[in-house]
């Protein structure tokens, strides 16, 4: 495997009004929010378009669970399918299955601390 993690794809939070906050970090910050967030565009060192993801949830979110924490990483990764594979090896916990949609696949794991952590092989063109 050459490369594990290539990046950070997104952070993700809960909060009591995403919709409010999402309009606060738009108005304060001029963060670019869309109705799932922000997106931030940059190129990674072939000179591909990728994109970092910035997202509130609404505080009753079930999908960071197993884990109780108010946020969830999202990290970039280059080959999800191999990388579980090897992690599970491991001995990290897998959590759920593989899901794959028109953006990328996405595949979660925890680390030691019951934090979950979302992997994502992207589809950045997707976004355009």
């Amino acid at each position: 495997m050459k490369k594990r993690v290539t990046g950070i794809g997104g952070f993700f939070f809960k909060t009591k009004d995403p919709k409010a906050t999402k309009a606060w970090y738009g108005k304060h910050l001029g963060l670019p929010v869309d109705e799932y967030g922000a997106s931030f565009w940059w190129k990674d060192d072939k000179g591909n378009d990728c994109t970092t993801n910035w997202s509130p949830f609404d505080k009753n979110t079930s999908y960071f669970e197993p884990s109780q924490k108010e946020f969830m990483m999202n990290f970039r990764v280059e080959n999800l399918v191999e990388l579980l594979e090897t992690l599970n090896k491991e001995g990290v916990t897998v959590v759920g299955k593989i899901e794959e949609y028109d953006y990328g696949k996405f595949g979660w794991i925890l680390d030691p601390e019951g934090n979950k952590i979302e992997l994502w092989e992207p589809v950045d063109s997707a976004f355009k």
